[in-house]
C-alpha cells in the first residue's frame, strides 16, 4: 500500500475543497442566510451524492481495468487533458469571488439536503472530474480496485466534509475575509490552477 499516494490525494482534495467553487460558495451563502444547521444539511446532501459518483466509478472503471489495461491508460491520459482544460478555464476566469445572499430562499433542512444531493448527483461535471481525478491515485498492487476506489471516495468525502463544514461554521468570518482581502480571489484562482496542472503532470508521469 502506497501511503504517499493517499497523502497526495488528500492534499489535492483539500486544496480543491478550499478553493471557491459553486458548491462551497452555495454552502457559505446558505450558512449566512439560513444558519449553520441548514448549511450543514447542504454539505451532507453534497457528500451523499459523492457516494453515487464513487460507486459508478468503482464498478465502471474496475471493469475496464480488468478488460483492457491499454484502454484504462487511455482514460488516464484523457483525465490529464481534462484537468489541463480545467486549469485553462480557471486561468481565463477573472478570479472574482461573488457571495450573493440577496436571492437565496429560505428552505427546510430536508429540502436543503435533497437540493445538495441532486446538485451533486445530476452534475455530469462531477462524474467527469471523478473519472479524471481518481484512477491515477490507485494505491495498491494487491487490493481489489473496487475497494481502492471506495477508499479514495471515502477520503474525498471525509476531507471535503470537514472543509465544507468549516466553511458553514465560519461563514461570517470567511465572508469578512473575502470582502477585506481583494487578492483572495487571485490566490485561490492560482491555487486551483496549480492543483489541476500538478495532478495532470502526476497522471502523465
Amino acid at each position: 500500500m502506497n501511503w504517499e499516494t493517499l497523502l497526495l490525494f488528500c492534499s489535492a482534495t483539500a486544496a480543491l475543497a478550499i478553493s471557491p467553487g459553486p458548491d462551497n460558495i452555495y454552502v457559505l451563502v446558505q450558512s449566512l442566510v439560513n444558519g449553520r444547521r441548514k448549511a450543514l444539511s447542504v454539505v451532507l446532501g453534497l457528500m451523499t451524492g459523492c457516494i453515487i459518483h464513487t460507486s459508478l466509478l468503482a464498478f465502471g472503471v474496475s471493469a475496464i481495468i480488468k478488460a483492457n489495461e491499454t484502454l484504462f491508460f487511455g482514460i488516464k491520459i484523457l483525465g490529464a487533458l481534462y484537468l489541463l482544460f480545467l486549469a485553462y478555464k480557471v486561468y481565463n476566469s477573472d478570479g472574482n469571488i461573488s457571495v450573493d445572499t440577496e436571492n437565496s430562499e429560505s428552505k427546510t433542512t430536508k429540502q436543503l439536503f435533497i437540493q445538495g444531493f441532486f446538485m451533486n448527483v445530476l452534475n455530469p461535471k462531477v462524474t467527469i472530474f471523478f473519472l479524471a481525478f481518481f484512477p491515477s491515485f490507485l494505491f495498491s498492487e494487491t487490493l481489489n480496485t473496487v475497494i481502492q476506489f471506495y477508499v479514495l471516495g471515502g477520503l474525498f468525502i471525509l476531507v471535503s466534509f470537514v472543509i465544507f463544514s468549516a466553511i458553514a461554521l465560519l461563514a461570517a468570518s470567511i465572508r469578512q475575509y473575502l470582502l477585506a482581502n481583494k487578492n483572495a480571489g487571485f490566490v485561490f484562482k492560482w491555487l486551483q490552477i496549480i492543483v489541476f496542472v500538478g495532478i495532470a503532470i502526476f497522471i502523465l508521469l
